[in-house]
């Protein structure tokens, strides 16, 4: 099989999330561990940095990706989903795997898939962990695909963990609780691991803390060691002054990654990165700077509040759930603009009236579907829209709305594509 026809296989043959949604999740680690084995278990010859979180997992791998490699580290990146293309997933230094690698691990596993059929996902994380071995990486910064307790990735045994935070997300999976949801995510504290907790509510610090004790891991939680006190936008840089709690420093960060959100992801990768430095890892806060001010440019990161077009102004935000659509709320509460347009879609399997109800009543809507199985048709969507109070026009593909829109905005709009990561990766550049 040529590239073209390896990935064609992989879709049409793997059970995957992204198109089919819980009928693809495998809730065990066996398979993964099977695929490992056949492998020589790639994950055990090299170190890695495992992340899990409800939102701003994605942000944060990059980030640290990022630092690790402006540090002199070879440094491997797996990630979910991707955009564009499928070899976003598996990076190192920011440079996508050959296609050459895929075909020819695709090949050498298909005699295993009958036997063991992986989901889409397994087969990912198994290929992601043998590049990485075969590229001698020095470090890995390996992203949840889903959960933690019995996510794929979890058969690794990382220098840190990294829990972003808690939030509502695939509750028919992990749970109708916070507390639930939080023990899910916390299965990735392995024993005497540290592990670096972004945010915490009163109800999931809990959570951590016990499974921490029991794993006798040491427990970090970012936002009581340092936050971000104020921040402003400078020539398409985020600037965040962040204080130290301990001595009251103050440092200001340059970040490529514009969000006001990423203030939150910041303070826990720069507590991830103060681990580290104490573990011995070679990171001075110069090469910190430096590579917080361009991680999009050395990862190749889109999709978080990306501006891909001016006058109208065009973004991109792969904020799809409650948590994620309160912070692209609040980023445009503090955003100026004439008229605001936005571009929706979603999946069935998402809290869709929860997340409609935080959005602007006074913005002018255009409800679509991403190109996949698991997308909530655009009629649907507008209908239940609508009945909380959303009025706009439907169409079946997003560059249709898009287009639409350009039309007929003024140079001083605002157009917003949301609500899922593979709506927002049909437009992506």
């Amino acid at each position: 099989m040529n590239y073209k026809e390896t990935i064609a296989y992989l879709y049409d043959t793997l059970p995957m999330f992204s198109r089919i949604g819980a009928a693809a999740y495998k809730k065990d680690l066996t398979n993964t561990i099977a695929l490992c084995e056949i492998l020589d278990n790639p994950h055990e010859k090299f170190k890695s940095i495992h992340i899990a979180g409800t939102n701003g997992k994605g942000s944060t791998s990059h980030m640290l990706a990022a630092v690790l490699q402006t540090a002199g580290y070879k440094t491997g990146l797996y990630t979910s989903p991707h955009l564009k293309d499928f070899r976003e997933r598996i990076k190192v230094n920011g440079e996508m795997c050959e296609q050459s690698f895929i075909v020819d691990f695709v090949e050498k596993i298909k005699p295993h898939i009958e036997t063991i059929q992986p989901s889409f996902f397994e087969i990912t994380v198994a290929m992601a962990f043998e590049y990485f071995a075969l590229q001698k990486v020095d470090v890995a910064v390996i992203e949840v695909g889903l959960g933690g307790r019995l996510d794929s990735t979890n058969v690794i045994a990382p220098e840190i963990s990294v829990i972003t935070n808690i939030g509502w997300d695939h509750m028919n999976l992990l749970g109708n609780t916070l507390e639930q949801i939080a023990y899910e995510k916390a299965g990735i504290i392995k024993e005497n691991i540290p592990v670096v907790v972004g945010e915490f509510l009163p109800e999931t610090k809990s959570v951590f803390e016990k499974v921490a004790a029991v794993k006798n891991a040491q427990l970090i939680f970012a936002q009581e060691k340092r936050y971000a006190i104020e921040w402003k936008y400078d020539h398409h840089k985020l600037l965040a002054t962040v204080v130290d709690k301990h001595n009251d420093e103050h440092e200001e960060y340059a970040l490529d990654l514009t969000g006001i959100y990423q203030t939150k992801n910041l303070v826990t990768v720069l507590e991830a990165l103060q681990l580290l430095q104490t573990k011995g890892w070679n990171i001075s806060d110069k090469q910190i700077k430096e590579a917080l001010s361009k991680t999009k440019k050395l990862t190749g990161l889109h999709g978080r509040w990306e501006l891909i077009h001016e006058n109208p102004a065009v973004i991109l935000d792969v904020g799809h759930n409650e948590d994620g659509i309160k912070q692209i709320v609040e980023q445009l509460e503090l955003s100026t603009y004439n008229q605001l347009h936005i571009i929706i879609g979603m999946v069935k399997d998402k809290a869709v009236e929860k997340v409609l109800s935080l959005l602007p009543k006074f913005a002018s809507y255009y409800f679509t579907k991403a190109q996949i199985p698991r997308a909530l048709p655009e009629n649907e969507l507008a209908q239940r829209a609508t009945a909380i109070g959303l009025q706009g026009k439907e169409f079946p593909e997003v560059n249709l709305a898009l287009t639409e829109v350009l039309t007929h905005a003024h140079k001083d709009d605002l157009i917003l594509v949301c609500g899922s990561v593979f709506l927002v990766g049909e437009v992506a550049p």
